[in-house]
């Protein structure tokens, strides 16, 4: 019997599935979760999914908020197929008329970028989970995985570029990121965005943080605020309640 070369995964207790590649490629987990806790709104929404992958993120947006239109942006064709593939399950019938795929580098400008659907001041939210892995990282021998996991040089300013064009005025960008790269996403929010929120991720009490939510809204002129840390499991591998919440879209982690 050939081995098996994806899964079908359920996200958020099983009210919404993705295809993802086996062996190949970036599996989505509750790093995307998180990112997708991020977006709150009580009225209907356009949002940008960058480096979508198979679009777990952005489904899981769409899945948590009715009124959510949500666009998958993926340079891999590869991925952008599993992400369509995932589109087409019955178990994601709920939402998939709301959601589409753009096959298009994040790294597009002007015309060619609009060419693709990416229009300028059309968002109101662009969340992105860039590749996070330094180049002197061990390399994967995965194409696909290093693809997504490799950052190149001027990354977060590429793509909070990119985000603080298509974005409409006073919208927010959010993203997951590791605690090392704080400096490039300020840097790059630059003037584009302010009232950055940055809120530190540790596993447990006592340990270093392992991740940062990032949010910061278009034109704003609010400083930067620290918020209280968010710790993830309480006993042993146990989430703590609210963690679990936002990871199965239960709630959403909402801006102050």
């Amino acid at each position: 019997m050939p081995a098996a070369t994806e899964t079908v995964d359920a996200f958020h207790r099983g009210k919404f599935h993705v295809v993802q590649p086996l062996g190949q490629g970036h599996r989505s987990g509750m790093d995307a979760m998180l990112l997708a806790s991020l977006v709150a709104s009580d009225r209907p929404c356009r949002v940008a999914d960058l480096g979508a992958g198979a679009g777990a993120a952005g489904m899981a947006v769409a899945s948590r908020i009715d009124d959510a239109e949500v666009v998958l942006v993926e340079r891999s064709p590869v991925m952008a197929e599993f992400a369509r593939r995932s589109l087409a399950l019955a178990e994601n019938a709920r939402f998939s008329s709301r959601v589409s795929v753009v096959e298009a580098d994040v790294s597009l400008t002007g015309k060619a970028r609009v060419a693709t659907g990416l229009a300028d001041d059309s968002f109101d939210h662009v969340i992105m989970n860039p590749p996070f892995n330094d180049a002197s990282d061990r390399k994967t021998p995965d194409a696909l995985k290093a693809e997504a996991h490799a950052m190149s040089d001027g990354l977060f300013e590429i793509w909070v570029k990119t985000a603080g064009a298509i974005m409409k005025p006073g919208g927010q960008l959010s993203l997951i990121a590791r605690p090392e790269s704080i400096a490039e996403i300020i840097a790059a929010c630059g003037r584009r965005f302010g009232g950055i929120e940055i809120t530190a991720l540790h596993p447990r009490v006592g340990e270093n943080a392992v991740r940062i939510l990032v949010t910061a809204i278009k034109q704003s002129r609010k400083r930067l605020v620290f918020r209280a840390p968010l710790v993830m499991h309480e006993e042993g591998h146990r989430f703590a309640d609210h963690v679990d919440d936002l990871n199965n879209g239960r709630a959403a982690y909402r801006r102050r």
